[in-house]
């Protein structure tokens, strides 16, 4: 026994034995571990699985339903959205029900069974339900019906959504029940692989050990492989990366060693390469880390992908820089025509984004804030400037509740057909919306809405807010300027009315004058033949009913009257018969100048004659008519006329 030995292969060997022996049960532990995972897998993708994605499925039916019998009521549905609706009652509720029927047959839980058998009986009552109102309201003149319109409501409010609710409760906790058992299924997978794991684990260290006592026994028959390998790594230890010697190796450790310094050496001279690649700006060259683990290479790619971000970021500032600058340059160049304006920013704002479509819309106000609204301005698709006629009211649509609310809205989850039913855009439906108010100073001038097959980026966005604000203060400002522009219009229109008023009155001034001057040489006439004329200058200023707005002294005083007490009195009140009045009264209104004879009553009752004209002025800057009388008291003339008219008869 002193003198045995084992030999290097008998060492070999029965290390080789223990690690299969230890592979072994490891490998039948591995076994049972992965049956026991793999009838968990079974169960979990044929069984829980299944069952809560078609009791999702389930929920969302009953809630499809519910929104498409409350729109039949309550909306005018399309023929297609009303089929929906019978496809569900006709087809996806029997084929589903079908469905969780077959994966009941291997549910644990009696109790699950009967909730479910709770929840048919609850849906086809509810079905059924529904089915009354289709049929009553078959076609649109049923809608109309008041009584018809009325019962169909009443169902939807006392049967359909109280009875929809309880529905959606059940099956909400039954979804629940299937989501605790999935938990448990995935945690007793879990579990199952970290025995495995743990197994694993135990099963290298052996080996490992294993090899470092191998290893130190056969140190003298490794001594040769490790003094290449040491010539390797003196020259690494020197920087130089030495040529690959083609040499071949034992397929045991040390021949892997020197496999893996080659491969080192390969790594290396790619990781130099690589280096050089991003020194060169080339941020896209691939490169594969020796490992997880290698240090160097993957703080390279760090540093690559950092200095791509770099890069990248300064890409898009400079885009952002470029793209405000241009936009500022159209804003100043149409900063006086909002329709130029509009076209121009909403084309070449599209194109810069590589959208497919955009609007813009401004507010147009109104005397009625509440008939206030939104017009599509400028509509720019496909490369082709669009002619639409689109107005956005307060709260409709995506595009009217960002008017209300003033926040960027932006839509990456679009709807079918949410192009045509929400937004002020119209025809293909993009995979991305940006909807940004116009908006400075808390605001609202406007929105712009741009609609692309691709997602906007956060940069972009941000770009199109400060775009939107700049539009906002150009708007601003063009609608300030005309403002100004068509007040300096009312005003040189005004000036032009009252030069013209000034003229029409110059000219009735004159006409005035002259038929003063015609009676004054009448006068004159008369005194000629040695009549005595008490004359005096009266005047009188009446407003368009015939009021005395003013009247000189001469007159009051000849009358036995204050002015102040004529003032605002009718005409009336000084003709001395009615019957002259209302002939007076008629040549006054028909705005002609003319002359005429009156008999006036003083305050005491004396009667007065005059000699009068009388003319229109008409204020067209405060839009009144005022006339104007010019008369002479020729009372003596007159009595003495009838003395003589008496004495000859």
């Amino acid at each position: 026994m002193k003198n045995f030995r084992l030999k290097i292969g008998d060492k070999i060997l029965g290390g080789f034995i223990t690690l299969i022996v230890f592979f072994a049960l490891n490998g039948i532990f591995s076994l049972i571990t992965l049956k026991k995972s793999n009838d968990i897998i079974k169960e979990s993708s044929e069984v829980v699985n299944p069952s809560l994605a078609a009791i999702n499925d389930y929920t969302l039916l009953v809630t499809r339903s519910k929104m498409l019998v409350t729109n039949w009521v309550y909306l005018q549905m399309t023929e297609e959205e009303k089929q929906e609706l019978r496809t569900i009652h006709e087809e996806e509720y029997p084929v589903l029900r079908d469905k969780i029927v077959s994966l009941q047959s291997s549910w644990n839980e009696r109790k699950q069974i009967l909730m479910m058998d709770s929840i048919y009986r609850e849906t086809e009552q509810l079905l059924a339900y529904q089915d009354n109102i289709m049929t009553l309201l078959a076609t649109w003149e049923d809608k109309e019906d008041f009584m018809k319109r009325a019962e169909a409501v009443e169902t939807i409010d006392d049967e359909v959504i109280p009875r929809s609710k309880i529905l959606l409760s059940q099956l909400e906790a039954i979804s629940a029940i299937k989501k605790t058992e999935t938990k448990a299924s995935e945690e007793s997978l879990i579990a199952s692989f970290g025995s495995l794991q743990n197994t694993i684990i135990i099963l290298g260290l052996i080996v490992i050990f294993i090899g470092v006592i191998g290893g130190i026994w056969m140190a003298k028959s490794i001594t040769k492989p490790i003094l290449y390998i040491k010539d390797i790594i003196v020259n690494l230890g020197k920087g130089e990366l030495p040529e690959s010697s083609n040499k071949k190796f034992a397929k045991d450790e040390i021949g892997e060693m020197a496999i893996a310094v080659e491969n080192l050496i390969e790594g290396l001279k790619g990781t130099t390469t690589f280096a050089e690649n991003i020194g060169n700006g080339q941020y896209n060259a691939d490169f594969q880390p020796l490992s997880d683990k290698d240090v160097l290479g993957n703080a390279l790619i760090e540093m690559r992908n950092n200095l791509r971000n770099v890069a990248e970021e300064d890409k898009r500032r400079s885009w952002a820089t470029e793209g405000l600058a241009r936009f500022g340059d159209i804003l100043r160049s149409n900063g006086n025509n909002v329709n130029e304006l509009s076209d121009e920013i909403i084309s070449t704002l599209v194109k810069y984004l590589k959208a497919n479509q955009g609007g813009l819309f401004i507010i147009k106000d109104t005397e009625n804030r509440e008939d206030t609204y939104m017009e599509l301005a400028a509509c720019y698709a496909w490369d082709k400037k669009k002619y639409v006629e689109q107005k956005v009211y307060e709260g409709e649509g995506m595009t009217g509740q960002v008017w209300i609310e003033g926040e960027t809205i932006h839509l990456t989850e679009i709807p079918e057909n949410y192009i045509t039913i929400t937004s002020g855009l119209g025809e293909a439906n993009p995979n991305s919306i940006l909807i940004v108010p116009l908006k400075v100073n808390e605001e609202i001038f406007g929105v712009l809405e741009i609609a692309s097959f691709n997602v906007f980026d956060q940069y972009q966005v941000d770009f199109v807010e400060k775009i939107a604000e700049s539009i906002a203060s150009t708007i601003s400002a063009v609608k300030t300027n005309e403002r100004t522009q068509k007040l300096l219009e009312e005003s040189t229109e005004m000036t032009e009315q009252m030069r013209s008023q000034e003229e029409e009155m110059r000219q009735n001034m004159e006409e005035l004058q002259a038929t003063q001057e015609e009676m004054e040489r009448g006068q004159r006439d008369r005194e000629a033949k040695d009549t005595i004329i008490n004359a005096t200058n009266l005047q009188i200023e009446l407003d368009e009913q015939l009021n005395i707005s003013s009247c000189n002294e001469l007159l009051a005083r000849n009358l036995n009257y204050r002015t102040e007490d004529l003032k605002g009195k009718s005409l009336a009140l000084l003709i001395a018969e009615k019957d002259d009045y209302t002939a007076l009264q008629s040549k006054i209104q028909a705005g002609n100048p003319f002359a005429n004879l009156l008999k006036l009553r003083s305050k005491n009752g004396k009667e007065v004659y005059i000699s009068m004209a009388c003319g229109k002025i008409v204020d067209t800057f405060n839009d009144t008519t005022k006339y104007l009388i010019f008369a002479t008291d020729i009372s003596e003339l007159a009595l003495e006329a009838l003395a003589n008219r008496v004495e000859n008869e």
